[in-house]
């Protein structure tokens, strides 16, 4: 029941609207051949404080950026979502609850990935470094990059044009390097974990979303922060994180609300959405 951005992660912070409009599509229209209409779009996310105005800007400027496709029935626009979109948010469902927050099964092996670009080249190095970003490494030295894990680097940076400027290892620490010294230089972990600490502050409560007027409100609401949480979480080995790291009890917080709103935010959907069929 994801979010997350095209492009992974659509190589930018997503404005707020478009994150949450992105939860709602991953939600309640990933998997079915359905379009729902511009005004269905705006009555729900009238309910977590979004301006009608900023709803149809969010729209158009999805259409722009290859997310949404418009569909035309009579006076009425439609919005479904575009293959791309689909797979996007299929990648960021498997990150929530696939992958999960917590890495308790880390082999020892670390992906690397040295690069060295044209200086004039500023927008290729931001499209690769947000990719490399979205994939769990972080930045070991100046062109070196790591992921403590294995990951397919041709996948991770497709249809960039950069495989011919990157070089790829596998790789183990060997003394005198630390794993813990690796993680510390490459990852904030101090920052990651306040992310974490923030979202329990927000959401670890008796009256998570006070004054909402709806469960479909809330889940939106959650989900858009914990996959913004989790989408920058680089998935480090637990074993070598601080005995009070956060990111269980803050899986266990969001996947607990996330039970608790799912099947009234569904009935509650289905009586906004105005819907087109597209089979």
């Amino acid at each position: 029941m994801p979010v997350t951005s095209a492009d992974a992660p659509l190589d930018a912070p997503e404005p707020r609207t478009q994150s949450l409009m992105l939860s709602f599509f991953g939600i309640h229209l990933l998997g079915r051949p359905l379009a729902v209409s511009s005004g269905s779009v705006i009555a729900v996310l009238e309910e977590t404080g979004v301006s009608e105005e900023a709803v149809r800007t969010t729209l158009n400027r999805m259409v722009k950026r290859g997310l949404l496709e418009r569909h035309r029935q009579g006076r009425r626009t439609y919005f479904g979502l575009t293959a791309h979109a689909a797979q996007v948010l299929a990648d960021g469902r498997d990150r929530v609850w696939r992958t999960g927050a917590v890495n308790r099964d880390w082999d020892g092996q670390w992906t690397m990935v040295g690069f060295s670009l044209p200086e004039a080249w500023r927008r290729e190095r931001h499209d690769l470094r947000s990719r490399l970003i979205w994939a769990g490494f972080g930045p070991l030295q100046n062109g070196l990059w790591v992921a403590a894990a294995p990951v397919d680097v041709r996948e991770a940076v497709s249809g960039l044009g950069l495989d011919a400027y990157l070089r790829v290892f596998r790789a183990t620490v060997a003394s005198p390097t630390e794993v813990r010294e690796v993680l510390e230089q490459a990852f904030d972990i101090a920052a990651i974990g306040a992310r974490y600490r923030s979202f329990l502050d927000r959401w670890d409560r008796t009256d998570p979303v006070p004054g909402s007027p709806s469960e479909l409100a809330g889940q939106l609401l959650l989900h858009t922060d914990w996959l913004g949480l989790v989408r920058q979480d680089p998935h480090l080995p637990a074993e070598h994180l601080p005995a009070d790291w956060p990111a269980a009890r803050a899986e266990a917080v969001f996947r607990g609300l996330a039970r608790r709103w799912e099947r009234p935010a569904a009935q509650a959907a289905a009586q906004l959405l105005d819907t087109l069929d597209l089979d």
